[in-house]
């Protein structure tokens, strides 16, 4: 179990991070357009990291349930 909630850590870990970066990139939208593109750029590849933990966190449930 301890295997799960380490991933569930991680995902809260990253999604905090991820809100960061789309906020940062909002706020950098009017006054620094490159600033802008870097933090969402960022935060896409933290969304990915972020689908690929929700997938392994679905395997691993259904590996106990079986």
């Amino acid at each position: 179990m301890s295997r799960i909630d380490s991933i569930k850590q991680k995902q809260i870990k990253l999604n905090t991070r991820y809100k960061e970066l789309v906020e940062q990139a909002y706020n950098f939208r009017q006054t620094d357009s490159a600033l802008s593109d870097l933090s969402e750029f960022r935060a896409i590849k933290l969304l990915n990291k972020l689908n690929r933990l929700k997938y392994l966190s679905r395997e691993m449930k259904s590996q106990i349930a079986s």
